[in-house]
């Protein structure tokens, strides 16, 4: 079993859960994972991972909390603009994991929706991904 935190600060991990389904992409093109480090990736359908990010890591406490900001573009344009917090804490059956996700988007509801589904379906990933 794998914990949540680590499940979090391994990019290698992180983007084999962050991947919301089959059909879609996620891969990192620069990775840094500490406070002040940034993570750069690509997203989308599979065939064509067009939306650019880049999470900012703000603050760090080694599995208690990780805090972080995101950008997100499609041919320069920008479409969201997110502040996360992911909290963990000891429970009796591994750790409880806690995540807050304040997002604005720049272009409508289409992409509150999408980054709703995107991170309800990575979380289902990683829970899947620490019982292992």
């Amino acid at each position: 079993m794998r914990s949540a935190f680590a499940a979090f600060a391994d990019p290698v991990t992180r983007a084999a859960w962050g991947t919301p389904s089959d059909t879609a992409a996620f891969f990192y093109e620069e990775v840094d994972f500490r406070v002040g480090g940034r993570d750069a990736f690509r997203c989308g359908d599979k065939a064509n991972p067009q939306y650019r990010g880049v999470t900012t890591y703000l603050d760090i406490a080694t599995n208690g909390r990780i805090v972080s900001s995101e950008v997100a573009d499609l041919a320069r344009a920008r479409l969201l603009i997110s502040l996360s917090t992911a909290a963990f804490a000891p429970a009796s059956e591994g750790t409880k994991l806690v995540v807050t996700v304040q997002a604005t988007a720049l272009v409508g509801d289409d992409m509150i929706r999408g980054a709703e589904f995107g991170h309800r379906a990575s979380l289902d990933n990683i829970v899947a991904a620490t019982k292992e």
